[in-house]
């Protein structure tokens, strides 16, 4: 058995979401890691089963490196519980997304080669799905306005909001993004 080295398996962490975004799913090989995360050739072959299994530990690690840090969480928890701090907190989230264009570019591959892999689309359903029941949680522990339905729909609508912003360039300045969003947190959230 390979002795498992830290150092390689924090720079072969990283590695498959950034050959994601720049190659696409079907580029993504052991091969292809390897040199992402300048390490020799065979080692992430040593670190991961497979390539389902590299699909699937990539789509964990970009949901993870989308997770807000606490210094913003606290920040949130500290704001006044109405509409003009949703849509403050929107705001951030979608910049936040955004601002990961390799990790939501290959959130977008992974998620389009979960319709011919079963495996990967069970694993990223579930992430998917305890993403939105732990928003929808959190929305009604902190006391802002506005119900479960508002809050998958700002889901669905931002997330769209961010493939706009990166599939065609320049589709939106900042500025009209953030309108945006706040148009619509004032639109789907009722006081």
């Amino acid at each position: 058995m390979a002795r498992r080295n830290d150092g390689r398996r924090a720079a072969l962490i990283d590695a498959p979401i950034e050959v994601l975004a720049a190659v696409g799913a079907r580029g993504l090989t052991f091969r292809a890691v390897d040199a992402r995360a300048a390490v020799p050739t065979g080692t992430a072959s040593n670190y991961v089963a497979n390539r389902d299994d590299l699909l699937t530990q990539a789509g964990a690690r970009v949901h993870e490196r989308l997770q807000p840090d606490e210094a913003t969480l606290a920040g949130q928890r500290a704001q006044a519980p109405d509409r003009e701090t949703y849509a403050a907190l929107m705001r951030e989230l979608v910049g936040r997304i955004s601002a990961f264009r390799t990790g939501c570019l290959a959130l977008l591959e992974l998620r389009l080669e979960a319709t011919r892999r079963p495996g990967l689309r069970a694993v990223l359903s579930g992430r998917v799905r305890a993403d939105v029941k732990a928003d929808v949680a959190h929305h009604a522990a902190s006391g802002l306005p506005g119900d479960a339905t508002g809050v998958r729909l700002l889901h669905l609508a931002l997330n769209w909001l961010i493939v706009e912003q990166l599939t065609p360039p320049d589709m939106f300045t900042e500025a009209q993004r953030e309108r945006l969003v706040t148009a619509a947190v004032e639109r789907l959230v009722r006081p």
